[in-house]
Parts: structure tokens; C-alpha cells; sequence
């Protein structure tokens, strides 16, 4: 209620910085480097199978390489421990929509984790909160139904508050929709087995947002990558023994 009553207040002047942002603000690649990898040595149990998926932020814009961005520092972060094998299915621009699309498509392929990153163009695009809750259970079902997955981590979505490529008022406005639907993200992980959100630590000074002033830094990536691997070990520990599968 209070972001649609701020937006109707506001509209002719944060349609104004909406377009201002877009003209002024760089647009950064995707980061370079493969999609998929391997790593770790063989073992009785077979490999952890990850996926990372979503919008820029999981595709890496914002650093060079995929060694640097959530992808390349997850497989980092796991990849000494047992086998693992991952993919990254991410691409800029994308919402939960267009996510959900894609994934309809896509073949069936086994995954025993899922890391999404996904919403900062929902809240640019405003998508209504019924869609967004409906879209997230479609999302969770989809994953664990088509795709295997066993643990599925839901990044929180961003401060966007505290963006420095957005000026006030865009800036308070989109930081109250990010924790709307973030709030939002929360209750349906909370509601859905196997589901949880993925917090991720503040971070200030270099290395915790890209040159756009938009997308995550290096130190950011690494953070993030941290935290997942975190909540993907903890699983781990508490996983049902005796299994026949790898998980």
C-alpha cells in the first residue's frame, strides 16, 4: 500500500529519474567464462549437483569473470569438499516471469541444490504482489518437481534503498517495493518444504557494488557465495544418511 501511494505522489518525478538513470547509468556485461563445470575428486558418493539461476546478478554482471561472481565463487567455495558438478542459467533482465517461462522449456535435468537470484525487475517492472507470491510457489514446485532439487535457497532481494546509481526519491521508492516483495519471498520460503531465504551479510566500502552502482561488487559475490555454501553444508549435516542418491 505505502509503495502505491508513493508512486502515484511521486510518478512525474520518478518517471523523470527513471529515465535519467537509464540514460546516465553504464551498462555492464555479463561476466565472461564457462557456465558449467566440474571439480573435486571421485568418491564413494556421487557428485553435488548445483544450479545458480536467474537474473544479471546471478549471470555476474558487475565483475569480469565467472571466477568472481556467485557461480565461480560457490564452486570455489564447495568444490574442496566432495564432488560437484554445476550450471549457471542466468541472464540480465530477466523476471519471475520470464525465469519461469525459460524453465518450462528447458529439458528436465537433476539438481540437488538450486541458488535463485531474482526480483530487482520485478520491482523495477511492478510486478503485483499476488503475481509475485503465486510465481514464487509456481517457481519452488517446478524446481523440485522437474528438476530434482532438494534444497532450494532464495536470495533475499537487495537494499535497494542504498543503491548509488538510483537518486531520491527512485531510491526510497524501489527500496520499499525490494522489501515488499522481500517480505514476500520470506513467507512462501518459510511455507514450502525444502524452500528457505537466502540472507546475505551488509557490506559497505570497495568491493560491495560494481561501477554501475547497481549490480554487486566482487566482495559482494564473494560474500553471497559464502553464505550459500554456508546453508548448503548445513543441509548436508543434517541430511537423512543411507541414502542410495548423491545428496
Amino acid at each position: 500500500m505505502r509503495f502505491h501511494l508513493a508512486l502515484l505522489g511521486l510518478a512525474p518525478i520518478l518517471l523523470l529519474q527513471g529515465r535519467r538513470v537509464r540514460r546516465a547509468t553504464p551498462r555492464l556485461p555479463e561476466a565472461a567464462g564457462p557456465r558449467s563445470g566440474e571439480s573435486g575428486a571421485g568418491g564413494a558418493r556421487g557428485p553435488l549437483r548445483v544450479l545458480i539461476l536467474g537474473d544479471s546478478a546471478a549471470a555476474g554482471v558487475g565483475v569480469r569473470h565467472q571466477r568472481e561472481a556467485l557461480a565461480g565463487r560457490l564452486a570455489q567455495a564447495l568444490g574442496g569438499e566432495r564432488p560437484l558438478r554445476w550450471a549457471l542459467w542466468a541472464r540480465t533482465g530477466d523476471d519471475l516471469a520470464t525465469l519461469l517461462a525459460q524453465l518450462r522449456a528447458r529439458p528436465a535435468v537433476v539438481f540437488d541444490v538450486a541458488v535463485v537470484s531474482i526480483g530487482v525487475n520485478d520491482v523495477t517492472g511492478r510486478t503485483p504482489l499476488p503475481r509475485w507470491r503465486s510465481g514464487l510457489h509456481e517457481l519452488c514446485t517446478l524446481l523440485q518437481g522437474k528438476f530434482g532439487v532438494r534444497q532450494l535457497l532464495l536470495t533475499a532481494l537487495p537494499p535497494m534503498h542504498r543503491f548509488p546509481a538510483l537518486p531520491q526519491p527512485l531510491r526510497w521508492v524501489l527500496g520499499l517495493r525490494a522489501r515488499e516483495l522481500d517480505r514476500a519471498l520470506d513467507r512462501v520460503a518459510q511455507a514450502l518444504p525444502g524452500c528457505e531465504r537466502l540472507a546475505l551479510p551488509a557490506l559497505e566500502g570497495a568491493g560491495a557494488v560494481a561501477a554501475d552502482g547497481f549490480h554487486p561488487g566482487a566482495a559482494a559475490y564473494e560474500a553471497w557465495a559464502l553464505a550459500a555454501a554456508a546453508a548448503i553444508r548445513r543441509a548436508l549435516v543434517n541430511a537423512p544418511r543411507g541414502r542410495a542418491d548423491p545428496w
